[in-house]
C-alpha cells in the first residue's frame, strides 16, 4: 500500500528543496569567496535591498544540457540569483551571478534568467543592476551559451535609455561576457575584479605580449586607461554602497522626474566663491571647489574621477533637485578639451538628457588639444559628439562661464546657440575667439614689429585687445551672456534659473534619431 504524502510532508520537502538551493556551490565554495575578499551572490543582495523585501524569480531554474558531463549535474538556480527588491524604498529588479556555482558561468537558462528580470525591469519601469562574477560562458553548451548572451545584450539595448541600468563587476567578467556591462549606463568594479575580452593568455599566444590580468583589465586599468569603469570600489560592500548613493539621484524611469531630496536651507549667497579663482588668468584652481560650494550640502558623485580628468562630471542637488554637472578642470591640461574629455563629457550628457536630470556646466576652457596626436585621433569627430550631445538635449541648460571660454571650446561647453536656457558669466569671464595673448599677435602683428619697444607694446596691445573683445560685457551686449553675476551669487542665480525651467518643453523635428558621430 503506497502512503499518501501530506501536506505537511510537502512543506517540509520544500523548505529542504529550498535550502539546499540557496547554499549554491555549498559552504566550502563559499568560504573560498571570502577568503578571496569577495561575498556570496545571496550575500551582495542581501547588502543591496531592503531588509525582507527580495522575492527570487527562477530559484529551481535548472540547464537542459545533457553533454559532457552535464545530464546529471544540479547546478542550484543556475549560477545566478534573480528577482525584484526595494532600495530606499524603490523597486529595483537584479540579477547576481554566483561563481560558486561553476565558476558563475553562463548558460542558456542563465542568460535567459537575466532576461527575464530585464523584461520585468522594462515593464515595470524600475532600474535594473546586474552583479557580475562570472567565468564565462558554459562551454559544455556550446552555442546555447552564445544565444543566452546575446538575449542579455539585447535586452541591454531594450532598456537603455527607458531605465538606468547598473553594472557591478565584483569578480571576473571576460569575453563576450563583457559586452552587457558595456552596454549599461554605469558600471562600479571593485579592486578584486578584471574584466577583458581576451586574456593573458590569448595575448602572449597572438601577439606575444606579457601582461598581468591585473594590468590588463584591473579596476584601475579600465578606470584609468581606458575610460570603460565609472566608479571604483575597495570591496562588493563599497560597491553596493556607490550604487545604492547612484540610484538616489536617478529617476526609476524616464517618465518620471529625479527624486527630489531635502531641501537644503544654507543661503543662497557663499563669499568663498569671490575668493576661488586666482587673480593670474593662468593659476590653476580645482573646480571641484566651485561645485561644491553650489550643490546642496556639498554632495557631489563624481563620475569617472581618474579617467580624461580634464573634465569633471558628476551628480549633485540644487534647492532638492538632481542636476548632472559638467565641468573643466583647470587643475589639469588647463581645463582642455581633447578626445577623451569630448567622449566622458558626451555620453554624461546624454545619460542626463535620457533621464531628465537637468545640466548645469561650469566653463574654463581654452579650447580643444591641439597635436598630431589628436587629429590623427579623430577630435574632430570626437569633439563633434560632444557639441552634438548638447545641441540634443532638452532638459533644462545652465552655464556658467568662471574664466577661460575659447573658440570651439567656447561653443561646445553649452553656449548659448548650443540651446543653454541661461548663460551666467562671472566678471572673470573671458570669452573669445581666441586669448588675447594669441589674438594680438596676429592682429597687431605689423603695430609690434614697428614699435621700439615691441615687449612693452605687446603687452599694451594685449590689454586692449583683452578689454575690446574678451570681457563678459560684450558677449552680454549681443545676448550670448544673460546676466554677468558675482561669483558669491553663482549658487542662488542657478537655483532660481532651475526652479523657473521645471516645466520647460522643448519640442524636436520627428524622427527616429539623430546619427551622433560615434
Amino acid at each position: 500500500m503506497t502512503a499518501t504524502r501530506t501536506q505537511k510532508d510537502g512543506i517540509a520537502t520544500l523548505h529542504k528543496t529550498k535550502e539546499r538551493l540557496q547554499l549554491g556551490g555549498g559552504a566550502e565554495r563559499t568560504a573560498k569567496q571570502h577568503s578571496d575578499g569577495k561575498l556570496s551572490a545571496r550575500e551582495r543582495l542581501t547588502l543591496l535591498l531592503d531588509k525582507e523585501t527580495f522575492q527570487e524569480t527562477g530559484l529551481f531554474a535548472q540547464h537542459r544540457a545533457t553533454l559532457f558531463g552535464m545530464a546529471d549535474k544540479p547546478l542550484p538556480a543556475d549560477g545566478v540569483v534573480t528577482g525584484s527588491g526595494k532600495v530606499a524604498g524603490r523597486t529595483v529588479h537584479v540579477a547576481s551571478q554566483d561563481f560558486t556555482v561553476v565558476g558563475g558561468s553562463a548558460g542558456e537558462v542563465h542568460g535567459d534568467k537575466i532576461a527575464t528580470a530585464m523584461k520585468s525591469s522594462l515593464v515595470t519601469g524600475t532600474p535594473f543592476v546586474f552583479i557580475n562574477d562570472s567565468g564565462g560562458a558554459r562551454v559544455q553548451e556550446g552555442v546555447g551559451s552564445l544565444a543566452g548572451y546575446a538575449r542579455v545584450f539585447y535586452h541591454n539595448v531594450l532598456l537603455s535609455g527607458v531605465v538606468p541600468q547598473i553594472s557591478m563587476i565584483c569578480g571576473p567578467c571576460a569575453g563576450g561576457a563583457a559586452y552587457s556591462p558595456a552596454l549599461t549606463d554605469f558600471i562600479i568594479q571593485t579592486r578584486y575584479a578584471y574584466m577583458f575580452i581576451t586574456g593573458p593568455a590569448v595575448i602572449r599566444q597572438v601577439t606575444g605580449e606579457e601582461i598581468t590580468a591585473e594590468q590588463l583589465g584591473g579596476a584601475r586599468a579600465q578606470m584609468d586607461r581606458s575610460g570603460v569603469v565609472h566608479f571604483v570600489a575597495e570591496n562588493d560592500v563599497e560597491a553596493i554602497k556607490i550604487s545604492k548613493r547612484l540610484l538616489s539621484f536617478l529617476p526609476s524611469n524616464n517618465l518620471l522626474d529625479p527624486p527630489r531630496g531635502e531641501h537644503d536651507k544654507r543661503h543662497f549667497r557663499d563669499e568663498a566663491l569671490n575668493k576661488v579663482v586666482p587673480d593670474e588668468s593662468k593659476l590653476p584652481y580645482d573646480v571641484r571647489e566651485i561645485i561644491g560650494r553650489i550643490v546642496d550640502r556639498s554632495d557631489f558623485l563624481e563620475v569617472q574621477k581618474e579617467y580624461a580628468k580634464n573634465v569633471v562630471i558628476g551628480f549633485g542637488r540644487l534647492v532638492g533637485r538632481p542636476i548632472g554637472i559638467i565641468a573643466n578642470q583647470p587643475q589639469v591640461l588647463a581645463g582642455v578639451l581633447d578626445i577623451n574629455a569630448s567622449d566622458k563629457a558626451a555620453r554624461f550628457i546624454r545619460f542626463c538628457n535620457a533621464f531628465n536630470i537637468p545640466l548645469v556646466t561650469l566653463v574654463d576652457v581654452p579650447g580643444f588639444l591641439p597635436g598630431i596626436d589628436q587629429e590623427h585621433g579623430g577630435i574632430i569627430r570626437h569633439g563633434a559628439k560632444l557639441l552634438f550631445a548638447y545641441s540634443a538635449a532638452t532638459v533644462p541648460k545652465l552655464t556658467v562661464v568662471i574664466r577661460k571660454a575659447y573658440g570651439g571650446g567656447y561653443i561646445a561647453m553649452c553656449s548659448k546657440e548650443l540651446g543653454a536656457d541661461h548663460v551666467f558669466a562671472w566678471p572673470s569671464a573671458e570669452i573669445a575667439v581666441m586669448g588675447a595673448e594669441g589674438a594680438a599677435e596676429i592682429v597687431f602683428r605689423r603695430e609690434i614689429a614697428a614699435a621700439d619697444d615691441q615687449d612693452g607694446r605687446r603687452r599694451e596691445l594685449i590689454e586692449e585687445y583683452r578689454e575690446t573683445f574678451s570681457t563678459p560685457y560684450v558677449a552680454a551686449s549681443a545676448r550670448l551672456v544673460d546676466d554677468i553675476i558675482e561669483p558669491a551669487d553663482t549658487r542662488g542665480a542657478l537655483a532660481l534659473a532651475l526652479e523657473s525651467l521645471v516645466t520647460k518643453r522643448d519640442i524636436r523635428p520627428t524622427k527616429k534619431h539623430g546619427n551622433i558621430p560615434l
